[in-house]
């Protein structure tokens, strides 16, 4: 178990290396890449700004249940990513698959979240978006 953690903590520290922070434009064109609905985009474009900043390797803090936050769109580990170097939980991925500039898994992964449960998944949209989404009108 201690090898799985150290290796999960040195792929992290290599994947965030190579983080990538798109442009609200940049983030559009992926969103639109990976099938996002455009009648959606304004309200993923609005949670990814208050959930990872558009940065690819955001980790967020520690949450009171102890799960954590991963990559573009913040999955957490407690259902739907795993924290060992074997893919697994809801998404089939490693969290570590989440923190990767190809948004494809992470994008594939949020598809399923927001299938399940809506924007309201993700404190970032209910506290921020519900009527106060960005222009992305010039993209």
């Amino acid at each position: 178990m201690k090898c799985a953690v150290v290796i999960f903590a040195l792929a992290v520290v290599v994947l965030q290396s190579e983080a990538k922070t798109f442009t609200r434009c940049e983030l559009v064109q992926q969103l639109r890449s990976h099938g996002f609905p455009e009648d959606k985009l304004r309200d993923w474009v609005c949670l990814v700004e208050h959930e990872s900043s558009r940065s690819t390797n955001k980790i967020g803090k520690v949450n009171k249940n102890g799960s954590r936050d991963y990559g573009l769109f913040q999955i957490n580990d407690k259902y739907w990513c795993s924290n060992t170097s074997t893919p697994g939980k809801d998404c089939n991925v490693t969290c570590s698959d989440l923190l990767t500039d190809d948004i494809t898994k992470a994008a594939t992964c949020a598809k399923k979240v927001f299938k399940r449960h809506g924007f309201n998944a993700w404190y970032g949209w209910k506290n921020n978006c519900k009527s106060n989404l960005p222009d992305i009108s010039s993209c």
